[in-house]
């Protein structure tokens, strides 16, 4: 998303700020539950919840981003891989209730919007490099002999570290 903020300044201004802004809260909402969920095990409501308010203009901002002509398809786009993502955690977390809470199903929605933004591609990457990373902790947590196979892992931080890492990727 980085990479595409120069082309975004030279077609439409506007969408520029709205992905900045949503960038600037991107990072303090992701700092905040980082530190939460790692301390706590928890995402509170009260920070993922607005999360999904302050990620909207992000369908604005897709909506009006090339050259200032309306794409109703990257709304949809936006918006469906939030939905689409949500979705996902939510399955897996009534697949197996231990393995994930449900602050992990309500971040995922938020996380989608934003790698909705780029492409289908930027969702599906950021997911993948969030599992590879929480999979790989917890393997050196079992190397190590600080955890077993039943260790409860905070995985909040990987989810934001995954979209985070995709967000840089080139669009």
């Amino acid at each position: 998303m980085t990479l595409r903020l120069p082309e975004l300044w030279q077609t439409s201004p506007v969408a520029f700020w709205l992905v900045v802004a949503c960038l600037a809260y991107f990072v303090w909402m992701a700092a905040r539950l980082a530190v939460i969920d790692i301390r706590s095990h928890l995402l509170p409501n009260r920070i993922v919840l607005p999360s999904y308010w302050a990620a909207l203009p992000l369908s604005i901002a897709a909506a009006f981003g090339s050259a200032g002509a309306f794409d109703g398809g990257a709304v949809v786009r936006v918006l469906g891989a939030g939905a689409v993502l949500w979705a996902v955690y939510f399955v897996l977390r009534v697949i197996y209730p231990a393995g994930m809470g449900f602050g992990d199903v309500k971040l995922a929605g938020v996380l989608g919007l934003y790698l909705g933004y780029l492409s289908w591609e930027h969702l599906l990457w950021g997911t993948a490099a969030a599992f590879l990373l929480g999979g790989l902790y917890g393997v050196v947590l079992i190397v190590l002999r600080r955890a077993t196979g039943k260790t409860a892992i905070p995985f909040g931080p990987f989810m934001l570290v995954g979209a985070a890492v995709a967000l840089l990727l080139p669009a």
